[in-house]
């Protein structure tokens, strides 16, 4: 099996088993008495399985996986490496569900690694760094400065990962804030530009056009991130709120980024498989950008905070623009590409689920009661995302089965 197979396989596996998780979560908002079905594993000990399933499975294997193709040889003891340490990722990320439904968690999320596991999964990571280490060593002198930093850069996570889960570290609600802010926001956008700006290259994508072009484009990307990291860090100090002004002013410098992006995009040749997939997350990132700055704004911030519909934002990242990028990074690994009915099935189904959780955000701003209230709206929105979840997970199903066979020809 090749490294890309496995990546496929392991990424889109997690994506399956944390919508599994996510439709029974759903269909619990509905149906609370089917706990009973489960006895001790109620919807407190599901919630931190479906997030994390999602956030260090399906949202960030696809880019461990870029990691693995561009720092591994092509040989079979490359191919053995990149399943070793895929492997190791998924049974760390596994034996982490198992103690979360056994209802240990630090209540940090995100960050729930508690007991054995917060040993575990930096235990996992450090060896997946250590493979690729082990293998890049005798051949450091291939690689530019960058990757070679870049590798020595992902040392630190293991241990930033084990010390962030402590409970002692900082508080699992921030009591200055209440919520998002304009300066995080700003700078949990800034990470994923950075690994935007990284992705094609770590896929060994060739240049669209001539070199002169390009560095001209890669210079006012590199420009536009200098800025972008000096604005967040000036807009930290000090309150912190979407009441400030200058806060408001430093989100939307996020929308000079939408022509920016798409211009580096356009400059490398991407694979007919991954290119649709890379122009729906781009349209996903654009509704996000816009929306993302809406709801930060002061009365519609101070509506919706709490609310279904910073859970419909939520949504609308990772399901629409995350998965979006990730399917086109699958894709531009190996020529794989989804069915076009599962394809258009779980683009449908994000835009429902979405739609419905942002009404009843914004309706449950004013009137909080109404998630109470059997019969109501909420049980018809949440209707609606359970429907368009298991949509989503029907889709997510054919994925993994047609990634299947298309590695088996």
């Amino acid at each position: 099996m090749t490294a890309a197979a496995a990546i496929r396989r392991h990424s889109l596996g997690w994506l399956v088993a944390a919508n599994m998780v996510g439709v029974w979560l759903a269909a619990l908002l509905l149906w609370p008495g089917l706990s009973e079905l489960t006895g001790p594993l109620t919807y407190g000990r599901w919630i931190p399985v479906h997030l994390n399933w999602q956030l260090y499975g399906w949202c960030a294997l696809p880019l461990a996986g870029a990691l693995l193709h561009y720092y591994l040889p092509t040989d079979a003891g490359g191919r053995a490496t990149a399943r070793t340490g895929l492997a190791l990722w998924s049974v760390g990320l596994a034996w982490g569900g198992v103690t979360w439904l056994a209802g240990v968690s630090s209540g940090k999320l995100f960050l729930e690694w508690s007991g054995s596991a917060r040993l575990a999964w930096p235990l996992a990571l450090f060896a997946v760094w250590l493979l690729l280490a082990l293998r890049v060593w005798p051949r450091w002198r291939e690689f530019p400065g960058w990757a070679l930093g870049l590798l020595a850069a992902l040392l630190v996570v293991p241990f930033a990962l084990w010390w962030a889960s402590d409970p002692r570290v900082y508080p699992s609600v921030d009591p200055d804030t209440g919520g998002a802010t304009g300066a995080s926001l700003l700078g949990s956008t800034l990470g994923l530009l950075a690994v935007f700006g990284l992705l094609p290259w770590l896929l060994r994508l060739p240049l669209a056009e001539g070199r002169r072009r390009f560095f001209q484009r890669k210079r006012l990307y590199g420009f536009y991130v200098a800025f972008s990291v000096v604005l967040d860090v000036a807009l930290k100090r000090g309150n912190v709120t979407h009441h400030n002004v200058g806060h408001i002013i430093g989100l939307a410098s996020l929308v000079a980024w939408i022509p920016l992006v798409w211009r580096y995009a356009r400059a490398f040749a991407w694979p007919a498989a991954a290119r649709p997939w890379l122009a729906v997350a781009f349209t996903w990132w654009l509704v996000l950008v816009f929306t993302g700055f809406l709801v930060f704004l002061p009365v519609v911030a101070d509506r919706l905070k709490f609310t279904n519909g910073l859970v419909a934002h939520a949504h609308l990242a990772m399901a629409g623009l995350v998965t979006s990028l990730h399917v086109a990074i699958l894709a531009a690994l190996g020529g794989w590409r989804p069915r076009r009915w599962s394809a258009w099935a779980w683009q449908l189904g994000c835009v429902i689920h979405v739609a419905a959780l942002a009404w009843l955000g914004w309706r449950e701003g004013v009137e909080p009661a109404l998630l109470y209230v059997r019969g109501g709206l909420a049980d018809w929105c949440y209707g609606l995302r359970l429907a368009a979840g298991a949509v989503m997970l029907a889709a997510s199903i054919d994925w993994l089965c047609s990634a299947w066979r298309h590695d088996e020809e």
